[in-house]
């Protein structure tokens, strides 16, 4: 594979040349790893369909 851009840095490289994939070298991958260890990079977080909703019943008080 050949012709990847950094996703860190921005930069073209060959996928043959480096040991740090899918980034271009260890430099940024220290960098990518820094941010994720600083939380300015993260997956984003998706609720679930029934997390936001309120289960029937709840807060109710039961009839007598």
């Amino acid at each position: 594979m050949a012709g990847l851009k950094c996703p860190t840095c921005g930069r073209s490289f060959n996928s043959e040349d480096t040991r740090a994939l899918p980034l271009c070298s260890d430099r940024c991958r220290q960098l990518d790893l820094g941010r994720w260890l600083d939380e300015k990079q993260s997956l984003p977080h998706l609720a679930a369909p029934d997390e936001d909703e309120k289960p029937q019943g709840q807060g109710e008080s039961p009839a007598d």
